[in-house]
């Protein structure tokens, strides 16, 4: 990956902004496959994947990497949505569920380019106790995410972060801001790329919605990557001329991501001010 700092292999940072939601008790992953539109029951002890969870109508609240530690213990690691928010949003269907969700003010997640000490793919390495490490690499270029406890963390560098986020949607991990929740549903954001929801497992909000897109073949939009030159903000219209061709819908300068009608293909637009020249997404990072 052309922009990455490769004069500072291995060197760890903090993410801001990215948290740690922990489900544990005995019902943790029947309540994370009730709740949350990826086949946690399919996912092995120790293994990771994308998931999120759902409106009723299908539109994606939050995006996030689940890690299957056990049975009784599902992390979440909450890279955009207001944590604390979504935490608590979660526990109202609690019920009478034997599972405890709380917001882990004590963990801090950590990004480094460079291969993973120990994790691949899927696999997680590591332990709860001490820090977790997960592979986050792709055709793009090898990355690792860590959790670990605030005692150990790293120091934050912006520079490295934002060339985290740009390395996000250069992968077609959508980066969405508080503006873009609930406001598209997985096919939209085409997160069948990165393997993060199932049409074929039990219910779980919006499923319907989400199964009836996929058999009926009615996704009609999909991302888009862009490199923008100037200014450029989410939720700005995508023009090809006096053409629309979609919204963006998440930024890291100069990299941006659109949905747009999947009956045409990427052209260069503009979205205000700013110039947008099409280019191709990266693979590798579904898990």
């Amino acid at each position: 990956m052309p922009d990455n700092p490769q004069a500072l292999p291995g060197q760890v940072f903090a993410l801001p902004g990215q948290r740690l939601i922990a489900l544990e008790g005995r019902d943790a992953a029947v309540f994370a496959q009730a709740q949350f539109m990826n086949d946690v029951k399919a996912l092995a002890d120790g293994h990771w994947q994308w998931s999120g969870w759902l409106t009723p109508k299908g539109r994606v609240v939050a995006l996030f990497a689940l890690l299957r530690l056990s049975d009784q213990q599902i992390w979440l690691a909450v890279p955009d949505a207001d944590a604390g928010a979504l935490a608590q949003a979660l526990k109202r269907f609690v019920f009478r569920s034997k599972v405890a969700i709380e917001l882990r003010e004590d963990r801090v997640i950590e990004g480094r380019f460079g291969a993973p000490e120990q994790a691949a793919g899927a696999s997680i390495a590591g332990s709860a106790e001490d820090s977790l490490e997960i592979d986050m690499s792709g055709d793009g270029g090898a990355r690792a995410l860590r959790i670990v406890p605030v005692a150990q963390a790293a120091a934050a560098d912006a520079a490295l972060a934002a060339l985290w986020a740009q390395a996000d949607l250069r992968h077609g991990l959508p980066r969405l801001p508080a503006a873009q929740a609930e406001q598209w549903t997985p096919q939209q954001l085409s997160l069948d790329r990165l393997r993060a929801y199932s049409v074929k497992k039990g219910c779980y909000p919006g499923q319907e919605i989400v199964a009836r897109t996929h058999f009926l073949g009615k996704a009609k939009r999909g991302l888009a990557l862009y490199r923008s030159e100037g200014e450029l903000e989410a939720g700005a219209k995508a023009l090809a001329g006096e053409d629309a061709l979609g919204e963006i819908v998440a930024v890291a300068a100069p990299w941006a991501l659109a949905v747009i009608g999947l009956d045409r293909a990427p052209t260069p637009a503009r979205a205000g001010a700013a110039q947008l020249q099409p280019q191709a997404l990266s693979a590798g990072l579904e898990r």
